[in-house]
């Protein structure tokens, strides 16, 4: 399969820069969804070239897992509103809080919903790290390895609010690899600092010095 390494490195960082910028108010979820769309593309791509399914896979199924996420706080979210207004008309007095049968489930659901959409950001992270360290190994960028432990450690601490500041970090130093990555022709036959090409040396000179 031919497969363009830099269309591909393109991509995915494109679709790092796009993610990033999901942060902007109003137009930031647009944005986000066009760089999961370019990232997954261009991770797909990157599979081929190293010949590794597991690139892609991983990184697919820390994507379907942060979707998982964020339907999850969704639902605790709107379903622990509605427990708020059940029990206070949203008439935040003493006197006017009543403890329905209504408010005790929505803090309850509310509850769980948050707690699903921890563990599954954390599946997600987990998924992504893998994908990075992969990489990392494959490309020698060290800042995917960068980017994989501080996105795994923004994730699990994500309730506090250096977690989200670490993941931002991680965004950045994903960029900063996507785009520094060389492709393996490069790495095998990069010519020496004195400008002249570097032919590799046959097996059988080799063993012969």
């Amino acid at each position: 399969m031919n497969v363009n390494f830099e269309y591909a490195k393109t991509l995915t960082g494109e679709g790092s820069v796009l993610l990033l910028l999901s942060l902007v108010p109003y137009v930031g979820w647009v944005l986000g969804i066009i760089g999961v769309v370019l990232l997954l593309r261009g991770m797909k791509e990157l599979s081929a070239y190293y010949q590794d399914e597991k690139i892609y896979q991983d990184s697919l199924t820390g994507v379907k897992y942060y979707v998982v996420a964020i339907v999850a706080a969704a639902v605790a979210i709107a379903v622990g509103v509605i427990g708020v207004w059940s029990a206070t008309g949203f008439t935040f007095t003493a006197e006017s809080f009543v403890p329905t049968a209504g408010f005790v489930i929505g803090i309850v659901v509310a509850f769980a919903g948050l707690v699903t959409a921890f563990v599954f950001y954390v599946l997600a992270a987990s998924h992504l790290r893998r994908t990075f360290n992969s990489l990392a190994q494959k490309s020698g960028e060290a800042s995917f390895t960068t980017a994989g432990t501080l996105l795994w450690w923004g994730a699990v601490l994500t309730i506090f609010f250096v977690g989200l500041l670490l993941i931002f970090i991680a965004w950045i130093f994903a960029i900063i690899g996507f785009f520094s990555m060389k492709s393996r022709q490069y790495q095998q036959y990069a010519p020496p600092a004195n400008g002249y090409t570097q032919q590799p040396i046959p097996p059988e000179q080799g063993r012969g010095i």
